[in-house]
């Protein structure tokens, strides 16, 4: 019996038909030439700029905030190719889901796997360290030809799409993971299992110090150094990269980190928001600015996004 065999039934009702039918459009597009398929999400990109105000807001924000050494004519061009990127994602997820491996393995250049191997090695699991760029479910399907790995991920709100999401990274990974649950991870990595985890997301104040990511003190889990205390892991940091004009994605996977937790959290949040901010500005664009990443802030100072 397949455990993971998809039940239509709780989701039949009218109320979900638009979702179907937007699940429908996204896997027929798969089936269509690559550039075709990003050219789409650049034109859905540019609808959601110029009819998703709060949304455009906050990216404004977050690009002010993260490089104030742009001036501002230069800011609303990355702010543009920003809603672009993540245009581009949602036909990304689309094939990650849906995309047969034979197309999608020929997209795929993968720098340092072996040390993501020379880790695993020592049979104590790995935490993947990884961000949230536009391109991370379709870079996750990607590394799992090479590498199997569990992942993580957040719960949505809508049961349908919790359904959707869930069903699919089960069937292309060993195993899909509720990021609070760490029982499950913890478990994983006993046995030896590379685990993608991502802990760029403010989710308040819980579990979290103030750390400097692009400059500005942020919000910042410390979950990364609490699992790999508790579970022995090692942490691989690994960053995806979709590559201009070639149909072709960069992984990127760093050596283990060395004296990984050192047991203070502020320095190894620090740590890993230096690797993150380095790979963020070799493709700021492609990062999840579209998130209020500076949404909680220390003691004293304003809300960021307050109009």
């Amino acid at each position: 019996m397949n455990k993971n065999k998809f039940d239509i039934k709780p989701f039949l009702a009218p109320k979900h038909w638009p979702i179907w039918i937007a699940l429908g459009f996204l896997r027929l597009c798969t089936l269509l030439p690559y550039r075709l398929q990003m050219w789409l999400g650049c034109f859905i990109g540019y609808l959601s700029y110029l009819l998703l105000p709060r949304r455009r807001h906050i990216v404004e924000k977050n690009i002010q905030l993260a490089f104030p050494d742009l001036n501002e004519a230069q800011q609303q061009k990355l702010i543009k190719k920003t809603f672009y990127s993540t245009g581009m994602s949602i036909f990304e997820t689309a094939m990650a889901w849906w995309g047969s491996q034979r197309r999608l393995q020929s997209m795929v250049k993968i720098k340092g796997i072996e040390h993501l191997q020379n880790a695993l090695a020592q049979g104590k699991g790995v935490i993947l360290l990884s961000a949230h760029f536009n391109c991370l479910e379709l870079s996750g399907r990607l590394l799992s030809f090479t590498q199997p790995i569990q992942v993580t991920y957040k719960r949505a709100h809508n049961p349908l799409m919790e359904a959707v999401v869930r069903h699919s990274r089960k069937k292309h990974f060993i195993d899909a993971i509720n990021t609070y649950d760490t029982r499950e991870m913890i478990k994983g990595l006993k046995k030896n299992v590379a685990t993608w985890y991502a802990m760029d997301q403010d989710l308040g104040p819980r579990l979290h110090v103030f750390a400097p990511f692009m400059g500005i003190q942020t919000c910042t889990l410390v979950t990364t150094s609490r699992l790999a205390k508790m579970s022995g892991a090692l942490v691989v940091p690994y960053f995806p990269k979709r590559l201009d004009g070639c149909c072709k994605y960069e992984l990127t996977i760093h050596p283990a980190l060395e004296n990984f937790p050192s047991g203070d959290d502020l320095y190894d949040t620090t740590r890993i928001n230096n690797l993150i901010t380095d790979h963020v500005k070799q493709a700021p664009d492609q990062y999840l600015w579209v998130h209020r990443r500076f949404k909680t802030r220390p003691p004293g100072e304003p809300d960021v996004y307050e109009k």
